[in-house]
Formats: C-alpha cells, sequence, structure tokens
C-alpha cells in the first residue's frame, strides 16, 4: 500500500538505483571471468634490445655480455671538464680582503668569475692581472688557483 502513493519520479529514481546495480553485478561477473580466461602466459612482456615491449621472446643467440659495474644508474656523472685544466687570463675587477671574495674580469670574454680568498695561491688586490682555472658550481662560475700572472 505504500507504493500506491509513490509518484513517477520516485519510480524512476528507483528504476535507475536498480538498473545501476545490475550494471555494476554484469561488470563485476564480466571482471571475474577475464580474471580466471588470463594465463599467466598471456601476462609475460619481454624487452627488446632498443627498450621496446614486446610479446615474443628475444633471440638469445645475438645475446651480449654486459658488466653490472658498467651500467650507470640515474644522471650520469660528468667528467672533469675541459676548462679546469686551462688557464684563463683575468684582471681583478673587486675585490675586499676584509669580506674575502671579489670577482675577477675575464680578459677574453668579459665574464665576471666570482673568486674567494681560500682559492689565490699569491696575494691579489683591485686591478692586479691573474691566471686562474674555473669550476662550474650551482651557484655559478668561480675561480680556482688565482695566481698573480
Amino acid at each position: 500500500m505504500s507504493r500506491s502513493r509513490e509518484t513517477f519520479s520516485k519510480k524512476e529514481v528507483r528504476n535507475k538505483k536498480e538498473k545501476k546495480r545490475k550494471e555494476k553485478l554484469e561488470k563485476k561477473q564480466e571482471r571475474k571471468e577475464a580474471k580466471q580466461k588470463k594465463s599467466f602466459d598471456d601476462m609475460i612482456v619481454y624487452v627488446d634490445e632498443n627498450g621496446n615491449l614486446t610479446s615474443t621472446p628475444p633471440d638469445l643467440t645475438q645475446k651480449k655480455e654486459i658488466k653490472a659495474e658498467s651500467i650507470e644508474l640515474g644522471v650520469p656523472k660528468r667528467e672533469a671538464m675541459e676548462e679546469d685544466d686551462e688557464l684563463f687570463i683575468g684582471i681583478v675587477d673587486k675585490f675586499e680582503s676584509s669580506k674575502g671574495f671579489g670577482f675577477i674580469r675575464e680578459k677574453d670574454q668579459r665574464d665576471s668569475v666570482f673568486v674567494h680568498i681560500n682559492e689565490c695561491v699569491d696575494r691579489i688586490k683591485q686591478g692586479d692581472k691573474v691566471k686562474f682555472q674555473k669550476e662550474k658550481t650551482p651557484k655559478g662560475i668561480r675561480a680556482l688557483q688565482v695566481k698573480l700572472a
């Protein structure tokens, strides 16, 4: 008797819920059946020499031996830069001995290179002509082994 007072919209909502429930059960059954049909062999994937995924196993006659030590994980480490061995010539642009740092203006490129007092071999002051090596750091390029020229 309670259903006789149901409006059309309430019946529509009830029917939609029922339909959703049935669809959900059907999908669940389909997934269950698909799981049972899959075998382990169907799930195996191989990687070829180019790193692509394939369903065919690799040819063992073309196998190459690779040393585990030669494999680099992550970002490869950069070798020492060629610039490190090269000496650069420049003029001390600004140098405050009280603070312990300054800048060298390169002769050829007119770039400013940071220099710290700990990297100075000789005592330097503003206006001196110097020879130095360069090192790239996260903050920029800095001078190493600074000597009077």
